[in-house]
């Protein structure tokens, strides 16, 4: 059995940021292991000791990281550069919290099978920090459309992307871009299942270094492809030198061995082969009335072999009646039939397949409709994927009647892209206008599939608000076009908002409140259970225990450890269904295995992400927090709980961190 405590089930270590020099960028420390000899630096461990170092900026400290570097290798090299939000990283616990206020609410189908979507409005290193607590190796296709480091600001027209994470004129500019951008692809590959992928759009200025970054982070041999996107039918003409009228589209994968094919342009291809098979022995064979097509004029045609001037001839048993391209009666045929049984005809016709009789000689024939999928091509198809015109329309001109969006990508075009694949989880963390959203619900609503999408996004000028949100919630909802066209919305949809945030390492009651509230939401997104219910019929203190299900799965999580027993009295009393999977928030190591022995088979006790448990160990009060009077822990889950609620509270704090 799972414990309920501790590190994940693969037993990694979860903190993408938490000293990890292997992450530090390709070109900077590598790990040479334990000491060879005597005297040899294990340039691991002096790497952290720097790192730990007090009294330096992180330019200081990565100045000095290069000095140990003292490897050779081929390929890129670049200087890191240290971010903000890597210091905050370590110093702060990273969490997220859902919004639910007039601006941003969540979106909830009727539907309770509908899948849920996320936004996550932040910092894009923090929020994939985050999601590596709950979706490590569940992410099936990731398409990001990050900066192309081109230098334009372009910022006069409201919502836009900044494209421009270093100057034009940076001597570094390659270099910090790639720093930028190796730290969340890093994370990004552990985030992929094995037969995962990731598209990345680029421009010409960073393909090359995208190119060969992806190589070193996903290896050689998971490089797929550079596809070509036709962005404009009409390119500038201003140049004497050129046209640029395409940017690129990278795919990579998590494991290229573990994909089997991709599905490119859908083709229909259809044949009218006659049912007569010589090999055959003679069967008599059954079409129900107004079930057979012809070419035949209007009339009766009277039974009798059947002379088509070659061997073998087909017999009508019984006289039928012709009208309209159709026999109205049914039709009995006798002779070396290809099918064999009226159960295969009924098949077949249930599968849409045509019956034809194309002359007196009565041959049958069959008409099937087949659809083949091809390898997609180098050059995407510009009649199926759209350019960056029809985006501003469909965006910019069609869902908010204004320009809020500068150079969005087509739907059509991430569509196809995450079409290549079967997935069920989709992520963008360089989410934008949220065209990667919109793309699976249109997928989902044409496919009959039920993908979840992440998108993550700072809100830089209001745009995970009034862009991203806003944009994904008309889609649900529906809205109308300049024109006056009703655009219905794709109802069958669940979206929720999530804002990054950050608490404080230190020991207290209130940071422990604080953090098992936020980590329970941490473990909705894992399971994808979000809706709150009364446990065993009852209400919950959501004080001591939160208990979710819906139609698939039930969870439930506990904060007071001294409340299992009672806890587990009560599964006793439930209806077998679904097992429950149980977290115990735990001061210590224990597991649970006894408490729950005689619900074993209605359980399923999990271990806490790694991450989350090493920060709950980390903020938990010196001393336990009082628990008065033990008869009463009973109550915690009753409908009149406020005496409970009072003799369990867990006191205030003290000066020294602890409680009174």
């Amino acid at each position: 059995m799972v414990v309920a405590y501790g590190m994940d089930g693969n037993g990694t270590d979860t903190h993408p940021f938490f000293i990890n020099p292997s992450q530090w960028g390709i070109g900077g420390i590598c790990s040479s292991g334990p000491k060879t000899s005597a005297g040899t630096m294990n340039k691991t461990e002096l790497a952290r000791k720097i790192q730990d170092l007090d009294g330096l900026s992180n330019e200081e400290k990565t100045a000095l990281l290069e000095l140990i570097r003292g490897h050779k290798k081929y390929g890129l090299v670049w200087e890191d550069k240290p971010e903000d939000i890597e210091e905050r990283l370590r110093e702060d616990l990273p969490v997220l919290v859902e919004r639910n206020d007039e601006k941003v609410h969540p979106i909830i189908s009727d539907n309770p099978d509908a899948p849920n979507h996320l936004i996550i409005e932040g910092d894009n290193l923090a929020a994939l920090t985050e999601l590596s607590y709950t979706h490590a190796g569940k992410i099936d296709v990731i398409y990001i459309d990050p900066p192309y480091n081109t230098g334009n600001t372009d910022r006069d027209g409201g919502f836009v992307y900044n494209d421009s994470f270093v100057s034009a004129d940076d001597d570094y500019k390659h270099s910090l871009w790639l720093s930028f951008m190796a730290k969340r692809l890093k994370i990004a590959k552990q985030l992929l299942s094995k037969s995962g992928l990731i598209f990345i759009s680029i421009g010409d200025h960073e393909m090359s270094q995208l190119v060969n970054l992806c190589k070193e982070i996903f290896l050689e041999s998971n490089y797929i492809e550079t596809y070509i996107w036709v962005s404009t039918n009409r390119p500038d003409n201003s140049s004497p030198i050129l046209r640029r009228n395409a940017e690129f589209v990278l795919c990579v994968a998590r494991d290229a061995k573990a994909i089997k094919e991709f599905r490119g342009v859908v083709s229909a291809s259809s044949g009218m082969p006659s049912l007569t098979k010589a090999k055959e022995k003679i069967k008599t064979i059954t079409f129900p009335a107004n079930s057979v097509r012809t070419s035949l004029p209007d009339g009766t045609y009277f039974a009798g072999i059947k002379d088509n001037g070659r061997n073998p001839q087909w017999e009508l048993v019984e006289d039928v009646i012709a009208k309209d391209g159709l026999f109205t009666t049914s039709v009995i045929l006798k002779g070396h039939s290809y099918w064999a049984t009226d159960k295969k005809i009924k098949e077949e016709l249930a599968a849409g397949t045509e019956i034809w009789i194309k002359s007196d000689s009565f041959v049958p024939y069959y008409l099937k409709t087949k659809e083949s999928v091809n390898r997609p091509t180098k050059i995407l198809p510009g009649d199926i994927v759209k350019d960056g015109l029809y985006a501003n329309t469909e965006l910019n001109a069609g869902i908010f009647h204004e320009k809020v969006f500068n150079n969005p990508k087509p739907s059509t075009l991430v569509q196809f892209l995450i079409n290549f694949v079967s997935s069920k989880t989709v992520l963008d963390f360089f989410a934008g206008s949220g065209t990667t959203l919109h793309a699976v619900m249109q997928l989902n609503a044409e496919d009959g599939g039920k993908r979840n999408c992440i998108l993550c996004t700072n809100n830089e000028n209001g745009i995970c608000e009034n862009v991203t949100y806003e944009r994904n919630k008309r889609v649900i909802e529906g809205y109308t076009k300049p024109n006056g066209e009703e655009v219905v919305g794709l109802a069958d949809n669940n979206l929720r908002y999530y804002r990054t945030e950050f608490l404080p390492r230190e020991r207290s009651v209130k940071n422990m409140r604080e953090l098992v509230h936020a980590s329970t939401g941490l473990l909705c997104i894992k399971n994808d259970l979000y809706t709150e219910a009364p446990f065993g019929g009852r209400k919950m203190n959501t004080k001591y225990a939160r208990y979710f299900e819906n139609t698939r799965q039930r969870m439930l999580v506990i904060y007071e450890e001294r409340a299992v027993p009672f806890i587990a009295d009560i599964i006793k009393t439930m209806p077998e269904g679904d097992k429950i999977k149980v977290y115990v928030f735990s001061h210590g190591s224990y597991a649970y295995d006894d408490e729950f022995a005689e619900v074993a088979d209605r359980v399923e006790l999990c271990a806490l992400p790694q991450a989350i448990y090493d920060a709950y160990q980390k903020v938990l009060p010196k001393r336990k927090p009082k628990f008065l009077v033990d008869d009463l822990v009973a109550e915690i889950v009753e409908y009149e709980y406020a005496e409970a609620q009072t003799a369990l509270d867990f006191g205030t704090e003290n000066e020294e961190g602890g409680d009174e």
